[in-house]
């Protein structure tokens, strides 16, 4: 089980429980196909489940469930959108929006402003990092 230092920077800066989730799943995933991608792919999908990436870290979604149409499926596509709940209505990922400073948000499409909110949480996890 990986010990603090081992979670990735982003769950470090998150709620407890979204920690525990990555935790667990990955000594499952572990046990089941040993310690590799697929193992770290299936904790974040665990985690992605119950989370969604605000920035540089994770926040509890309103609902758990898929976060995206490539997570939906039972393998998957392949893609996801990177924690982003790109289920969420507008109006949620507006709010999101909003939290990051995105501009131009107020005129963006859903899928727009799903693109602008990665875009955002990836500077934000880079400028966490320095």
């Amino acid at each position: 089980m990986p010990a603090d230092d081992d979670l990735p920077s982003t769950l470090q800066r998150s709620p407890q429980h979204a920690q525990e989730i990555y935790r667990a799943a990955r000594k499952s995933a572990e046990a089941e196909y040993g310690d590799g991608q697929r193992a770290g792919r299936t904790a974040w999908a665990a985690v992605k489940h119950e989370y969604e990436k605000v920035g540089d870290h994770w926040e509890e979604k309103d609902a758990a469930g898929p976060s995206d149409s490539g997570a939906a499926g039972s393998r998957g596509s392949g893609t996801t959108e990177e924690g982003v709940d790109a289920n969420a209505s507008k109006a949620h990922l507006l709010d999101v929006a909003k939290r990051l400073d995105v501009s131009g948000r107020s005129t963006m499409t859903k899928d727009e402003l799903v693109d602008a909110i990665k875009k955002a949480n990836r500077r934000a996890t880079a400028k966490a990092r320095d």
